[in-house]
């Protein structure tokens, strides 16, 4: 469920994975967001909420208190009063371009992720959005020195 995501497109969400059969976007929820989102947290598990989206701060408790007892969690773009966890995209960069030339394999990012309670430490770690297979993981350290190691091996001396 997506709730005002102007940028969310169709095939990059079936790319990753989504079931677009399954899903609903909510273009404008209007003045009664706070309703939009009670409703949708009660009967869907994930809902992901645009960074546009501004919710009272009396309606932000009460959503918490549901999302609470329905076990549904709130994606939130941007930030979010109160968030239990938030992620936050260190560094990103394309690999494979090696001076302004050749094919990308696949852009690597550094997530950061703290927050309250069991995440007051903060953790990091490398993702590939997508990766060289053209899906979303994390970065194995082999995988890293196999592109360093294609590198050196495509490059050769021209005289």
């Amino acid at each position: 469920m997506a709730v005002n995501v102007p940028e969310l497109g169709a095939l990059a969400a079936a790319q990753a994975g989504l079931d677009l059969a399954t899903g609903l976007v909510v273009a404008d929820p209007g003045p009664r967001v706070a309703q939009v989102l009670g409703a949708l947290l009660e009967s869907v598990p994930v809902v992901l909420v645009g960074s546009a989206v501004r919710v009272p701060d009396r309606a932000v408790r009460r959503l918490r208190a549901l999302m609470r007892r329905s076990g549904s969690v709130l994606l939130a773009q941007g930030g979010w009063p109160g968030a239990e966890v938030q992620l936050r995209v260190a560094s990103a960069g394309w690999e494979g371009v090696g001076r302004g030339h050749g094919l990308l394999h696949g852009r690597r990012v550094t997530v950061t992720a703290g927050g309250r309670g069991a995440a007051a430490r903060p953790r990091q770690t490398e993702l590939w959005l997508p990766g060289p297979d053209g899906l979303v993981g994390v970065v194995e350290r082999e995988a890293v020195e196999a592109l360093v190691e294609e590198r050196r091996v495509g490059l050769r001396v021209v005289r």
